[in-house]
């Protein structure tokens, strides 16, 4: 790596992360683009933004390792990290959850994170005293004023763990910036899960976000003082 301060986006390869790094190129940063089994997009993603691809399965602990390792011995600071990897969606209400789609989820957006950023902040944030995090979460887990979506049981769920966990690093690592994003119903892959009518229904009532507006969300809480 460069003496450019790089950025860690897990997921980089997918339409977010990908979206992410480029936005993240266009800050300054180079762009680190996390990637589980989508090599070759990485690397056409790390080419196009001057990043570098890097592999990191957030459920695999060795893989989780061997990125921080590469990442805390490497020229420029890491200044910072976006949790924007996840697994494929599966459609299931809350009594029809299959236990495999839980723990899939559960462990790419909770368990593997806090593994890998527990690791950046010993190895990479601490001695500075300063780093960024930024977790995609989703709109499907509503708000104050509106319930969760239902039918994405697996999903939501594990959102709300990685909110819970942005939570805690926030509260024990006060010189830590944490921010998340909750975009709703995005042109990604992650839409071939639903039926073509019922997107078309509810492209009706909103128009989808882009991955490119969600980047810019995100580089927003990136730079939010």
């Amino acid at each position: 790596m460069s003496g450019r301060e790089c950025f860690l986006v897990s997921g980089g390869s997918g339409g977010i992360g990908a979206a992410t790094c480029e936005a993240l190129a266009a800050a300054g940063y180079r762009p680190v683009v996390g990637y589980c089994r989508a090599a070759a997009a990485a690397a056409e993603v790390a080419e196009r933004t001057g990043g570098l691809a890097l592999a990191l399965d957030l459920a695999s602990d060795t893989s989780i390792d061997q990125a921080v390792a590469q990442l805390a011995c490497a020229e420029g600071r890491l200044a910072g990290a976006v949790l924007a990897g996840s697994p494929p969606l599966a459609l299931a209400p809350f009594g029809k959850i299959d236990p495999a789609d839980l723990q899939a989820q559960w462990q790419v957006n909770v368990l593997g994170p806090q593994r890998l950023l527990a690791s950046l902040v010993r190895q990479c944030w601490r001695p500075h005293k300063d780093g960024v995090v930024i977790g995609v979460l989703s709109q499907a887990m509503g708000d104050a004023s509106s319930g969760a979506a239902s039918g994405l049981g697996a999903y939501v769920i594990a959102k709300y763990g990685m909110a819970g966990l942005l939570a805690v690093l926030a509260a024990d690592y006060p010189w830590l910036r944490v921010g998340s994003v909750r975009p709703g119903y995005t042109e990604t892959r992650m839409l071939s899960a639903f039926d073509e009518r019922f997107l078309a229904q509810q492209r009706e009532k909103t128009p989808f976000q882009t991955p490119q507006e969600v980047a810019t969300q995100i580089l927003m809480e990136v730079n939010r003082k």
